[in-house]
């Protein structure tokens, strides 16, 4: 009892010591981002002949979809600009070229009128084809320009029916553009072969997938994918890294996507002035199918090609993808007026295509840069981060197993008091 007493004491006194070390942070934080523009969310719906099949709830599909397209209007946040696209839902003859064409905006992305959108909904009727690769083109352009958020939530019950304009390679190509758009996909009812082509499309873009059975699990999953639009996040910049350092784009302290095919090598350069510190983390996903055993690379090299430090990572088996990271700071310097130094990032991957599967467009690239106020000892860097907080760690560990021996002491001789009257 005694030694529970001790452990809890310690462990109390650890805790206290991890909570002052979140509470005082060193370093400095990245630069904020600019004022972004409204989120932008476009609904696209599968309207094909299909959507009559009453299995969810006893109702219809097409049903459950406009139910829960009302509830979703309703709760939809001011701030966030919405619209409407259908698929399958204006052609209703046999003609594949004709009905690989259907796909069409029901109600444009804009400050949304619930009733003029719900009434748009109520006129829907289940028809033709399943044109999702057009239907992806054509919403991509819908929320085409402006830095805000912009999301896809794709609904439907079957597979694309328009190949071999292939939506997943449609999602692949949207995502190589780095305009940031994510594709979230729901497969109502799915069989084995929806499932997989809504997963690849939403794993395509970093998006979700979520299978549907009932009315209820459609209309949350469509509600919280709306409001998630709403929240404030970094949006990734564009960049697209060179082959060699010389010509590499310079970058600031930010968030930023391009593309890598697979074995190449990507350059980018930050300029790090005496007394900073560069950190650089990068993400490489594996948005296609690829053989075992994998690796990703990210060096921090001189002008010359001189190594100065290295991050890296590797795996075996399926992933979805995987991230090293580095930090470099560079010495103060009694030269008030020493220029920056250029450090070249390189990005590097070991990844190899499964057999049939395509190599283009390049790998999504997710790289982090952040030039922060450089720690005062070098050894801070090998310190885990917390530099000089170890001091602090130690002393509030010390002082925790002492209270912990101190407070089994008391506890002991309060037992034999009792005992002995």
């Amino acid at each position: 009892m005694i030694t529970r007493q001790r452990l809890a004491a310690g462990v109390c006194a650890l805790l206290a010591a991890l909570t002052a070390g979140i509470a005082f942070p060193t370093g400095a934080v990245a630069d904020e981002t600019a004022e972004q523009a409204a989120p932008k969310v476009e609904l696209v719906l599968d309207v094909s002949g299909s959507m009559r099949a009453r299995d969810i709830d006893g109702g219809s599909r097409m049903s459950a979809a406009k139910q829960a397209f009302n509830e979703v209007l309703d709760a939809t946040p001011e701030e966030v600009q919405l619209g409407i696209r259908t698929l399958g839902a204006n052609y209703r003859g046999n003609d594949r070229k004709t009905g690989c064409k259907d796909t069409a905006q029901l109600y444009p992305v804009g400050t949304l009128n619930r009733t003029e959108a719900k009434t748009a909904v109520a006129t829907l009727t289940p028809t033709g084809w399943t044109p999702i690769g057009p239907a992806l083109l054509k919403a991509a352009g819908d929320l085409d320009g402006g830095n805000g958020t912009r999301r896809i939530v794709l609904i439907s019950d079957g597979e694309d029916t328009c190949q071999p304009l292939d939506p997943c390679e449609v999602a692949r190509e949207i995502a190589a553009k780095g305009i940031g758009l994510t594709i979230d996909t729901l497969g109502l009812v799915p069989d084995a072969k929806t499932r997989d082509q809504l997963s690849c499309i939403a794993d395509a873009t970093g998006g979700t997938y979520t299978s549907v059975q009932h009315k209820e699990e459609l209309t949350d999953r469509v509600g919280q994918l709306v409001k998630r639009a709403a929240d404030p996040v970094a949006t990734p910049v564009a960049v697209e890294g060179a082959t060699a350092c010389t010509s590499a784009p310079t970058l600031k302290s930010g968030l930023y996507t391009d593309r890598e095919e697979f074995g190449q090598h990507r350059y980018y350069r930050v300029d790090v002035k005496p007394g900073q510190e560069l950190r650089a983390s990068v993400s490489v996903a594996a948005d296609r199918e690829v053989n075992p055993d994998y690796g990703v690379l990210l060096r921090a090299v001189t002008v010359h090609g001189r190594e100065i430090v290295r991050g890296e990572a590797a795996g075996n088996g399926r992933t979805d993808v995987i991230s090293t990271g580095l930090r470099y700071p560079k010495a103060k310097s009694d030269d008030e007026n020493a220029p920056a130094e250029t450090v070249c990032l390189q990005v590097s991957n070991s990844f190899s295509a499964a057999s049939g599967v395509k190599t283009t467009p390049g790998m999504p690239v997710e790289l982090t840069v952040d030039v922060v106020d450089g720690p005062d000892q070098a050894s801070d860097v090998a310190s885990f981060g917390l530099g000089r907080g170890w001091w602090l760690l130690g002393a509030l560990v010390l002082t925790g197993f002492l209270a912990g021996v101190l407070w089994g002491w008391v506890s002991r001789l309060r037992i034999a008091v009792w005992r002995t009257n």
